[in-house]
């Protein structure tokens, strides 16, 4: 599934630069392309500059780099033309459906056909939706609006939405589908909202300053809160709403829980390195990154997790039981990162070269698939195996169907 966490950056168009948002900090290098419309909007929902992207790579703790195969091990099925900007990407793949997040509306697409409808609501011209999870439990769809302070719950089995009030800027959203609990970060409002799925009552927690991911441990309980600002992690126990806080890098921007080993892992963007939480007592280990990690997943089955780095073009493969590393190529700017643990495929959405990187889990070999236009999401159904790339720029969703196995 999707955890992309990823930065967003400038539209192509006529923008070079902008102040930095919950989902962006820093200034591209010059003479990097820029991204998009959608995105350019929400730089206008300005913060705190934090800094720009490192000039160049960090060494990775193995130094091992893998070559590319060439074996193609899916083919473009498909592109379905939203004509909207767009931001994220989610799936029910029990119902094989699939939500496409613009700034403006939320599309569902039939899974099986490519139909798309759009959801039913009011459209105003602040709104910005930005990030959406999904609850399979309830058949609900969260989808948090940064510029008019609300999060769209959505009603699967009807498409109809509601709009909850989440003041400060909501940005990050996780599910826990055991207890039916919806936690959303509240950037400007440096909090968290915790949303009952069953009443939609909602009740705030602090958080650190800035927080913009968040992920959860459903076996636990306990919800992971990246603070960007402050270099923190936000611990939340959902079963009594207590918090506590783990130091973590520079610039914490994104993370991935890994529920079996009870690891957390946390991209510092402008350290080049992952925090490593121990969830049960919250110690920590530094691992390095390349330059500028900007998204984690993690394949339970295997104990690998897997660092995008934008600025260097590549990802840090970690084997969650040595935190050796390896290094694989990727395309230009990759920005989000989706795993299938049934096939042991992962899938990188290359932002500047406008591709998908799709690794051998078993070999590290690599092949590429053309996508749209400023990919800037990707998710994989369970069911079907077929991934999903949002293209910001041209708003399209390309269906990669998978065949086989990159070096099989």
């Amino acid at each position: 599934m999707k955890l992309c966490s990823h930065d967003s950056h400038l539209s192509k168009s006529s923008h070079s630069s902008c102040e930095s948002s919950p989902v962006r900090h820093c200034q591209i290098q010059a003479g990097s392309r820029t991204l998009v419309f959608l995105f350019a909007l929400l730089c206008a929902i300005t913060w705190t500059r934090l800094g720009a992207l490192p000039a160049s790579a960090q060494t990775t703790s193995a130094g091992v780099n893998l070559a590319k195969s060439d074996t193609a091990p899916s083919v473009a099925v498909g592109t379905i033309n939203l004509k909207m900007p767009l931001a994220d990407v989610a799936l029910n793949a029990v119902i094989n459906k699939v939500y496409a997040i613009g700034y403006q509306n939320v599309d569902v697409v039939d899974g099986a056909t490519n139909a798309s409808i759009p959801v039913t609501v009011k459209a105003k011209w602040t709104d910005f939706n930005l990030k959406a999870a999904l609850n399979p439990a309830t058949n609900k769809i969260y989808v948090t609006n940064g510029g008019s302070d609300n999060v769209m719950v959505v009603d699967g089995g009807t498409n109809q939405a509601t709009l909850i009030k989440s003041e400060g800027k909501p940005y990050g959203v996780a599910v826990n589908s055991k207890t039916n609990k919806i936690y959303v970060t509240n950037v400007s409002g440096n909090s968290v909202s915790v949303i009952d799925g069953a009443t939609n009552a909602v009740t705030t927690l602090g958080a650190g300053r800035m927080p913009n991911a968040v992920s959860v441990n459903t076996v636990t309980n306990k919800i992971y809160v990246t603070n960007t600002a402050s270099n923190n992690v936000t611990v939340i126990d959902g079963a009594t709403n207590a918090t506590s806080t783990v130091a973590a890098g520079k610039t914490p921007r994104a993370l991935a829980v890994n529920s079996v080993t009870n690891k957390i892992y946390v991209c510092n963007s402008l350290d080049g390195s992952v925090t490593v939480i121990n969830g049960t007592d919250n110690t920590t280990s530094t691992v390095a990154t390349g330059g500028y990690p900007l998204a984690v997943a993690v394949n339970e089955p295997t104990n690998k997790i897997y660092v995008v780095n934008y600025n260097s073009n590549n990802v840090t493969v970690i084997d969650g039981a040595s935190n050796h590393t390896a290094t694989v190529d990727a395309g230009s700017g990759p920005m989000a990162i989706a795993v299938n643990s049934a096939s042991n495929n992962i899938y990188v959405a290359n932002n500047l070269s406008n591709n998908a990187t799709v690794i051998n889990g078993a070999t590290n070999a690599t092949s590429t698939i053309a996508v749209g236009t400023d990919p800037v999401a990707i998710s994989v159904s369970s069911v079907s195996g077929k991934v999903y790339v949002a293209n910001a720029h041209d708003g399209t969703l390309t269906v990669i169907n998978q065949t086989m196995r990159p070096g099989k």
